[in-house]
């Protein structure tokens, strides 16, 4: 029999890290001032920790009680994460109530917040309620269905070459429930809340990348053939275990998921002489035994990168040796592509005063990132906004502009200046 954690984590000699992320879901600015309330899923009304957020919308790290690390790095009737209760108010807006967010020991847990100002008419969608990680609730197994997907000729336009696109409409449901509601996710956002849902944070950063790889590769799949709008429907994919990935509305994801998905973003799974991304299918292992020879299973994945296996190895483990990795020929919705190379100090072009004049409209915004003067020149100045920027969202302090420093550049760019909108 399960056992679930509650209050009596707080004896755990274990931590995990909890960072709140608020901004206005109107125009995706952050909400300075918010006060976060939290308090144990099973004691509701005790509140824990009280914190506030800064200019940038976001809280500092809080530790938290979290179970033993061992519980997440093997199979185990022990829940391996505590969950929280938060409160999220802000003057002029609608307080927000999250049940579940999930603390893992040694991980940091990112909850993003998105507030509706009091004039909206609009009812909130209160309380967001997170349910048991897909390793450790009961989910329906997925459906076995062909790796290589029929393309067909319906009249609908399908894709000549694979590109990353700007949104993922997730149905939230079964393909066939009429009543489950359609959500317009940024890919991105889309990749970090299914990751952080069917596999654990605390496991080595090669079984983590595996199945990032595994999980863009089967949504690619999904884009590239228009599954669903081939067969009437007007979704990208659905939440569900059974058809495909499990995701889930408004819950937390973890920075280490979120750094590795920002890195290799553009990435999928090719076998020869195969155009299109290749649906990997996978189960747990253990829970449920996957139905066809050739999946991956999530906890043999661990095992291996415990072992010091690569992630191309893990990969190839499950998959064959005839399966590589492939790059995106586009990435959809962003003003422009990355250069191909870093841009550092020195450096100086049309590329450098894009992504200066990116960097002033998101320091208007954020007010913790220096403002700087779009002169095409990478100065001090411009390292320094740089360097902050990586500060306030999660990525390493470099000062130095890389593949994923660009594109989440041009993530929050397109966010807050109304070129796009952010739904998750």
């Amino acid at each position: 029999m399960k056992k679930t954690m509650s209050a009596a984590v707080a004896d755990s000699p274990s931590q995990g890290f909890l960072q709140v992320h608020v901004v206005n879901i109107e125009n995706n600015f952050p909400i300075r001032n918010a006060t976060i309330s939290i308090s144990y899923k099973g004691e509701p009304d005790s509140t824990l920790e009280e914190t506030t957020t800064n200019s940038s919308g976001q809280t500092d790290q809080i530790t938290l009680p979290a179970p033993l690390l061992e519980y997440s790095l093997q199979p185990s009737d022990q829940q391996p994460y505590s969950e929280y209760n938060l409160k999220i108010s802000a003057p002029g807006y609608k307080t927000a109530y999250i049940s579940g967010t999930e603390i893992l020991p040694d991980a940091t847990a990112l909850q993003p917040v998105r507030l509706e100002p009091e004039s909206d008419s609009q009812p909130v969608e209160n309380p967001i309620v997170i349910p048991d990680h897909t390793l450790y609730g009961n989910y329906p197994p997925k459906i076995a269905e062909p790796e290589i997907q029929p393309v067909g000729e319906s009249g609908e336009i399908v894709l000549s070459r694979v590109v990353v696109p700007q949104t993922i409409v997730v149905h939230d449901g079964v393909p066939t429930d009429s009543t489950a509601k359609n959500y317009y996710v940024p890919y991105r956002d889309y990749i970090k809340n299914v990751a952080s849902s069917e596999i654990y944070a605390t496991w080595p950063q090669a079984t983590i990348t595996a199945n990032v790889l595994a999980i863009m590769s089967f949504t690619l799949n999904r884009v590239y053939t228009e599954h669903y709008r081939n067969r009437g429907y007007d979704f990208t994919i659905t939440s569900s275990t059974a058809f495909d990935h499990k995701w889930i509305y408004g819950r937390n994801i973890y920075e280490s998921i979120s750094v590795i998905v920002d890195e290799i973003f553009d990435n999928y799974l090719s076998r020869p002489e195969v155009k299109q991304p290749i649906l990997t299918q996978y189960c747990d292992g253990k829970q449920v035994q996957c139905l066809h020879r050739g999946w991956m299973t999530q906890w043999g994945s661990c095992d291996l990168g415990e072992q010091g296996y690569s992630p191309i190895e893990i990969i190839r483990n499950f998959y064959g040796e005839n399966m590589y990795i492939n790059t995106a020929e586009e990435i959809a919705g962003i003003p422009s592509s990355w250069p191909g190379y870093n841009l550092t100090l020195g450096s100086s072009g049309q590329k450098v005063r894009q992504v200066q004049e990116q960097l002033r409209t998101i320091a208007s915004i954020y007010s913790a990132i220096p403002s700087v003067i779009p002169d095409g020149i990478f100065g001090p100045a411009t390292a320094a906004a740089v360097k902050s920027f990586q500060s306030v969202f999660g990525l390493p302090q470099t000062g130095v502009i890389d593949f994923p420093t660009w594109y989440k550049i041009s993530h929050i760019y397109v966010a807050v200046s109304g070129i796009g909108e952010l739904y998750g």
